[in-house]
């Protein structure tokens, strides 16, 4: 080969390599800074707000998120004093963009596994289940609740495979974090009579049935007897009896691991057929709850929790209860009990039973929840068999 055909050769080659380089260096150019560049420069607070929009269009033509962010939102960006996490959570919340680990690791630079769970948390709505028995047995009072709930947009379905429409105690309860636990469904006051034992619901064929996915629990709990909010959860000592072979302290235990809560035990009545807990009081935050007035009730109970309120730094509101009313033919009647409401995101559907104590009742609840619609139903009919609006519902997030 002749020195002139390498030369020749090598000046090609050269000119091959240059192209390339250059074709590169356009590619790199038009593609921009990495979009966990962008995102930094999106929460410099160094520049101005018009230089984030900027950025924002940028990230927004990236490959990462498809233009899926929307206009109006970054017209309207502007980053105040908000760090990294609040922004990135900020910009998928707005504009529904699920904060992947591929999202989260392009435009933060480490996955964000918190960031997807309060995502998912927020989509998160509560409906309210009925046993499909309650429509059946119950239609005109079913259709005035559920026309309520449709007044106010609440999400509502019916239980499939039920034996009777008291879903509270039999469905799983909900813990904090979304998880379901499904406690054994066995309790005391069913046994013994026939028409009882055969009225209880198969839990795991009742889960079957409506697709619920449970941890199952070998705790014979009610439901109704598991009252939770805010990290807190308050049951009867009811718990206690229908478990004997627990010991005490290690049930507590099991108790607060399964349900991700410090548990209050308060005092069951003397008296009171299932001692639910919802039967007695029920939460307004974490630190309040509202019960039966504690004047009206025995000295053993009133101790009792007065006993509990102090050792919890609880503040108690008091509430009238209605023990005259209630009739020879119907004797576990709930009639009178306010505090057995239906309480589902913004609003609280409350019984009422003809009686001035009726208007009593909606001003507490209206000062105790300002944020919340209170509305009344005569439940009367359901109230005769032993139970009130909490017992007949079942309210969950999914």
């Amino acid at each position: 080969m002749s020195i002139e055909s390498i030369i020749g050769i090598v000046s090609g080659v050269i000119a091959i390599v240059g192209a390339i380089i250059s074709i590169v260096r356009y590619l790199k150019k038009r593609k921009g800074c990495p979009t966990n560049e962008l995102f930094k420069q999106l929460v410099d607070k160094n520049l101005t707000d018009a230089d984030h929009r900027k950025i924002l269009h940028k990230i927004n033509r990236s490959k990462l998120i498809g233009n899926r962010i929307k206009e109006d939102y970054i017209q309207g960006f502007a980053l105040g004093k908000r760090g990294p996490e609040t922004v990135l959570f900020d910009l998928c919340d707005s504009n529904d963009i699920e904060p992947t680990d591929d999202i989260c690791k392009g435009l933060i630079g480490s996955f964000m596994p918190s960031l997807m769970k309060r995502y998912k948390e927020k989509r998160m709505t509560q409906t309210v289940y009925f046993s499909e028995l309650l429509k059946t047995k119950y239609p005109n009072t079913c259709d005035s609740l559920t026309q309520i709930l449709d007044r106010h947009g609440v999400k509502y379905d019916f239980l499939k495979g039920t034996n009777d429409i008291w879903c509270r105690d039999y469905m799983p309860v909900q813990t904090p974090s979304g998880k379901l636990v499904q406690f054994k469904y066995d309790p005391s006051y069913l046994r013994g009579r026939k028409e009882w034992e055969e009225s209880r619901s198969d839990v795991r064929r009742v889960c079957w049935e409506n697709h619920i996915d449970a941890q199952f629990s070998d705790i014979n709990i009610d439901g109704g007897n598991v009252l939770i909010c805010d990290g807190r959860a308050i049951l009867s000592d009811r718990i206690f009896s229908e478990n004997p072979e627990w010991d005490k302290e290690k049930l507590v235990a099991e108790l607060s691991k399964l349900l991700e809560c410090e548990i209050i035990i308060i005092p069951a009545q003397n008296g009171d057929m299932t001692g639910h807990a919802d039967g007695m009081v029920r939460f307004v935050n974490k630190n309040i709850i509202l019960g039966n007035r504690l004047a009206d009730e025995y000295k053993y109970w009133r101790e009792g929790m007065q006993k509990v309120i102090e050792q919890y730094g609880l503040k108690y509101i008091d509430v009238p209860f209605l023990t005259d009313i209630k009739d020879s033919k119907h004797p576990i009647s709930a009639i009178g009990i306010y505090v057995n409401y239906l309480e589902v995101d913004n609003l609280i559907v409350l019984p009422v039973f003809g009686r001035d104590e009726d208007q009593q009742v909606i001003d507490i609840l209206k000062d105790a929840f300002p944020g919340k619609d209170i509305e009344t139903i005569n439940y009367n009919e359901v109230a005769q068999e032993g139970g009130l609006l909490n017992c007949t519902t079942w309210v969950v997030k999914r």
